[in-house]
């Protein structure tokens, strides 16, 4: 799912500020509903009075300010798109292992097919990464490809290492050295409960965006970021706040695109060619 410009183009730091100091007091989700919550202005006027906040960049003069408009338009966008998208998405463990199976018969994959390590009957292939992997190989034609960087991402100048992410991505395109595009992939099919792993595994990836923001605007250098998840039970059922932060990461431009479940069938395709014609438009100037 890609950010929505309207989000993008129009708020600042100051907007997510509000954002997330609204959904942590007044919550993320409807636990009598289970749907995500859209929060009126009338509501947040009341938090802030009562919070001793001041009101007058949401109401003034007795009439709503686009600031707080846009609140309010960002909260309903936000609970449609996960509660009417998003949601519809996520696999379950055997919708996952039906549609790795269909990709493999009509892909009749080469590439690396990782084993989940968990141990106790779980050591099977790990389907979403297996799904995205063969994805990627159908599609990326014959430019390399990292399926497991499994060493830390680097920017250079004049030949020189200039910037390193702090941790290790899943992917990248074409190399860990001056990618034009990574991703970082969270399947947790066998997960029963939603613990600080997972709820770690999105502040990583916020790193990610917030490091690779200043190598963009360093190195005047476009990197395609993206994170994909799948798990209907830990990301819908356990977690749906959580899909509300990365929803809100998504636009606070710390993602190029958020991509959940099996929207990796219809996503993945168009994503690869975007990186081959920046690949094509750059590759003389790559300093690598």
């Amino acid at each position: 799912m890609k950010p929505n410009p309207k989000y993008i183009n129009n708020t600042t730091p100051e907007f997510w500020a509000n954002v997330k100091v609204i959904s942590q007091k007044l919550g993320y989700t409807d636990r009598k509903t289970g749907s995500i919550k859209v929060h009126s202005i009338s509501n947040i006027l009341d938090l802030y009075n009562k919070l001793g906040f001041k009101t007058n960049k949401l109401v003034f003069n007795d009439e709503e300010t686009e600031f707080g408009q846009l609140l309010v338009d960002y909260f309903q966008y936000r609970s449609d798109a996960i509660g009417n998208h998003v949601q519809h998405y996520l696999m379950d463990l055997n919708e996952a292992k039906g549609l790795f199976e269909q990709m493999c018969d009509i892909y009749n994959p080469k590439c690396e097919i990782p084993i989940n390590k968990q141990g106790e009957g779980k050591n099977t292939p790990n389907y979403f990464t297996g799904i995205i992997n063969i994805l990627l190989e159908a599609n990326i034609g014959d430019y390399q490809l990292k399926y497991s960087a499994s060493e830390l991402t680097a920017f250079t100048l004049n030949r020189i290492p200039f910037r390193s992410l702090s941790r290790r991505v899943d992917g990248s395109f074409p190399s860990v050295i001056n990618p034009i595009a990574l991703w970082e992939i969270k399947e947790y099919y066998y997960t029963k409960s939603f613990g600080s792993r997972v709820a770690d595994a999105v502040y990583e990836t916020q790193l990610d965006g917030i490091e690779l923001n200043e190598v963009r605007k360093t190195l005047d250098r476009n990197i395609r970021h993206y994170l994909m998840i799948d798990s209907k039970f830990t990301w819908w059922v356990k977690g749906r706040s959580y899909l509300c932060r990365i929803f809100d990461m998504m636009h606070m431009g710390l993602l190029t695109e958020a991509i959940f479940g099996k929207e990796v069938i219809d996503r993945i395709p168009v994503i690869t060619q975007e990186w081959i014609s920046d690949y094509e438009r750059l590759k003389d100037f790559l300093d690598a």
